[in-house]
C-alpha cells in the first residue's frame, strides 16, 4: 500500500498556497490536492475513477448567501467527467485570478480579485447546455500550484484516464465545403479546429474546389489508405455529406438490387443478376444465388486479355464497420441530418460528438434508376440517401431554388412560395411492400431490409421518437417471415412522393416529416400525398411546420411504413430529390440497409 505523501511548498513572492495533500491506496482510485481554480479561489480537487470534482476551501464565514433580499446560489461547475473531457495541458506560468469576496459581497462592492503567479494547468472539456439538453458549450478549467512537479503529476495523471476513453479518433480525414449554406463552411472549420489540436486529433483538411470534388475524392481513395483515418468529416451540409456518402459507397458496397413487383421491369431484363459496383469497371454477369450468398463481392479487375483477376492487394471494406465513422459539421442551409443525430444545429455540438468518439448507426436508402426518362433504355444507376427521398413539390423546390443561389438559404422559402403557388400534381405509380403489425422482429443490423416483412404498429402508443440509447435502434433481434413478399400499388396524381429515411427535423419542421422515424431500425416512412385544394395542402404543410402538428391525419395523405419500393412516372415528370440533390428519373426502386454505416453521434436527447 503506498503512503501518503505530504508536500510543503515553501512560499515565494506570492501569496502562499496551501499545502498539497495526495492520498493513495491500494486501489489508487483517487487522488486530491490543494489548488487554486482561476477566478473561483482555493479548492480541493479530487481526481476519481470516472472524473475530476473540486470543492471550495473558502471559510464558511465568507460565504454570505444573501444580499439586500437576494439570494446568491455558485454558477461555477464543480465536477468533468472524463467522458466530457478533450485535452489537458501544461500551460506557462502565468496568472491565476481569486477572488477577494464571496458573490453576496459582491453585489455592494463589486467585483474584486487578486493575481498570483502560479505554474498551471488547464483542463478542455464540454458542459452540458441548461436550457437545451442536446446542446453543448466548451469548458475550459485552469488550475494552479506554485509547484511544477504538482502541475505535471496532475497533467499526468488525467492523460492516464483520457488514454483509457475508447473509441476516440485519432486520425480524420475533412472535407470542407467553402459555399455551403451562407458561404462560411472555411470559417465554421476554423472555429472547430483548434479543439481538435487539443485533443490531439490528426486532420487532413481538403477545402473542395468544384462541384463533385469531394465525391472523386472518396471514389477513388485506396481502401488500405482509407482504413488509416477513423473516420471522414463534412463541413457543409446535407448534400455535401450526400455527395461524400455516395462516393465511399459507389464503389465498395456489394449488394444486389432492391426487390420490385412483377412487371416492374421489362421481361427481357434480367434483374435479379444486376449488382451495385463500381461504374467505372465491367461486371461480368454473376447468378442471382452467388449475389445472395456473397452480398459484399470483391472488384473484379480485367486484364489485357479481357479476362477477370480477382485481386486483394486493396483489401474490402467491410459494411457495417463500427470503427470507420462519418461526421457532420453544420454549415449548410438545412442540415437536417446533424439535427437528427446530434438534437442541435451546432458546430461545438458536433464537434463534442466527433471528438468524443461518440457513434450511432444510421440507415442508408440504396435508389436505383432504371429509365431516366420513358424512351430511355433501361440502364441502372445507383445512388444513396442518408435521410431523405422525395418527388413532385420536393424536388420542384430544389430546381427552382438553384435559380436563386445568390439568396443563400432564404432561396427556399421563396422558391418553396412560387412552387406552392403553381399547385402541380404528377401523375405516377407507386409499389411498396407492406409491413404489418404481426410478430415484433425487426430487420438484422445490416441485412438487406427489403427482403424481409418487418413489424410495425401503427398505434401512437406504441410510437416513439429516436433519442440517446434508442431501444429501437439497438436492438438486434432477426427476424424471418415465411411466404411471398407482398406489394401494395398506389396510383393517381401525386403532389409530392417522399421517402423519410430519418425524422428529418430542421427549424422549419420542429418534428419532422415523420416525428417518430428512427436512425437505424431498418425501414423507410412513405409519404404519399394525392392531388388537393390549395388550401388543403397549405392546411398539411401548416401541420408540418408545427410542433406538434399532425400532418398524416387527411384523407389525400398515405403514409406507410416499409422496407423498398418502386416508383414509374405516367406524365408529366418532376426531379426527384435525394438529400437536397437533384435526380431525374422515370423509373426508379429503393430498399433500406439497417445500420450501413455509423456516425460520430449518439442521438438527440429529448
Amino acid at each position: 500500500m503506498e503512503r501518503d505523501v505530504d508536500c510543503c511548498i515553501e512560499p515565494d513572492e506570492s501569496p502562499p498556497l496551501p499545502h498539497a495533500q495526495f492520498y493513495g491506496g491500494a486501489t489508487a482510485a483517487a487522488l486530491s490536492c490543494s489548488l487554486t481554480l482561476d477566478r473561483v479561489g482555493e479548492v480541493l480537487l479530487s481526481l476519481n475513477s470516472d472524473g475530476l470534482s473540486w470543492k471550495s476551501l473558502e471559510p464558511l464565514e465568507n460565504d454570505d448567501s444573501t444580499c439586500l433580499g437576494i439570494t446568491f446560489t455558485s454558477k461555477v461547475a464543480t465536477e468533468i467527467k472524463f467522458s466530457d473531457v478533450y485535452s489537458v495541458e501544461l500551460i506557462s506560468h502565468g496568472l491565476i485570478h481569486v477572488p477577494k469576496v464571496s458573490n453576496a459581497r459582491r453585489c455592494l462592492s463589486g467585483r474584486h480579485e487578486s493575481e498570483v503567479q502560479v505554474y498551471r494547468f488547464t483542463v478542455y472539456g464540454f458542459q452540458q447546455s441548461k436550457t437545451m439538453p442536446s446542446l453543448r458549450v466548451l469548458a475550459a478549467y485552469t488550475f494552479g500550484h506554485n509547484d511544477l512537479q504538482t502541475c505535471q503529476m496532475w497533467v499526468n495523471q488525467i492523460n492516464a484516464s483520457l488514454a483509457l476513453e475508447q473509441g476516440r479518433p485519432k486520425n480524420l480525414l475533412v472535407f470542407v465545403h467553402p459555399k455551403s449554406g451562407k458561404g462560411n463552411g472555411c470559417k465554421i472549420w476554423d472555429s472547430v479546429a483548434p479543439i481538435f489540436s487539443h485533443a490531439k486529433v490528426k486532420t487532413k483538411v481538403i477545402v473542395t474546389q468544384r462541384s463533385g470534388h469531394a465525391y472523386d475524392m472518396m471514389a477513388s481513395i485506396g481502401n488500405k489508405e482509407l482504413a488509416s483515418y477513423d473516420g471522414v468529416l463534412a463541413v457543409g451540409g446535407d448534400g455535401f455529406f450526400n455527395e461524400i456518402l455516395n462516393g465511399f459507397l459507389s464503389s465498395r458496397h456489394k449488394a444486389p438490387y432492391p426487390p420490385t413487383p412483377s412487371g416492374f421491369l421489362p421481361s427481357d431484363t434480367y434483374h435479379d443478376s444486376f449488382c451495385v459496383h463500381d461504374p467505372n469497371e465491367t461486371v461480368i454477369g454473376t447468378s442471382s444465388q452467388n449475389i445472395e450468398q456473397s452480398p459484399l463481392l470483391p472488384s473484379p479487375i480485367h486484364d489485357g486479355s479481357g479476362a477477370t483477376v480477382i485481386t486483394d492487394e486493396d483489401p474490402e471494406f467491410p459494411f457495417p464497420n463500427e470503427h470507420f465513422r462519418f461526421g457532420i459539421i453544420p454549415a449548410g442551409s438545412t442540415d437536417a441530418i446533424v439535427m437528427c443525430t446530434t438534437g442541435a444545429r451546432d458546430p461545438i455540438t458536433s464537434t463534442f460528438h466527433i471528438v468524443l468518439g461518440k457513434r450511432v448507426s444510421l440507415d442508408v436508402a440504396q435508389v436505383v434508376r432504371w429509365k431516366t426518362t420513358s424512351t430511355s433504355k433501361v440502364e441502372p444507376f445507383v445512388r444513396y440517401a442518408a435521410s431523405f427521398a422525395g418527388y413532385g413539390f420536393y424536388g420542384d423546390v430544389i430546381t427552382e431554388s438553384e435559380k436563386y443561389r445568390w439568396m443563400g438559404p432564404k432561396r427556399y422559402d421563396y422558391a418553396g412560395t412560387r412552387v406552392f403557388l403553381k399547385h402541380r400534381s404528377y401523375e405516377a405509380e407507386v409499389a411498396y411492400i407492406e409491413v404489418k403489425p404481426e410478430g415484433k422482429s425487426i430487420p438484422e443490423r445490416g441485412s438487406l431490409s427489403g427482403r424481409k416483412r418487418p413489424f410495425w404498429s401503427p398505434n401512437k402508443s406504441d410510437q416513439a421518437m429516436c433519442r440517446v440509447n434508442c431501444k429501437v435502434c439497438s436492438s438486434t433481434t432477426p427476424c424471418s417471415y415465411p411466404g411471398e413478399t407482398k406489394w401494395s400499388i398506389s396510383k393517381g396524381k401525386f403532389l409530392s412522393i417522399g421517402a423519410a429515411v430519418i425524422s428529418n427535423r430542421n427549424e422549419r419542421a420542429p418534428d419532422g416529416l415523420v416525428a417518430d422515424a428512427h436512425l437505424s431500425d431498418g425501414f423507410m416512412h412513405l409519404i404519399l400525398i394525392k392531388d388537393c385544394s390549395h388550401a388543403l395542402y397549405l392546411w398539411h404543410l401548416t401541420q408540418l411546420a408545427k410542433k406538434g402538428g399532425n400532418p398524416f391525419d387527411f384523407k389525400f395523405v398515405e403514409h406507410h411504413k416499409t422496407t423498398a419500393f418502386t416508383f414509374t412516372s405516367s406524365g408529366n415528370e418532376s426531379v426527384w430529390n435525394l438529400d437536397g440533390e437533384l435526380f431525374q428519373a422515370h423509373q426508379l426502386s429503393a430498399q433500406v440497409f439497417r445500420g450501413l454505416v455509423s456516425l460520430f453521434a449518439s442521438g438527440p436527447e429529448i
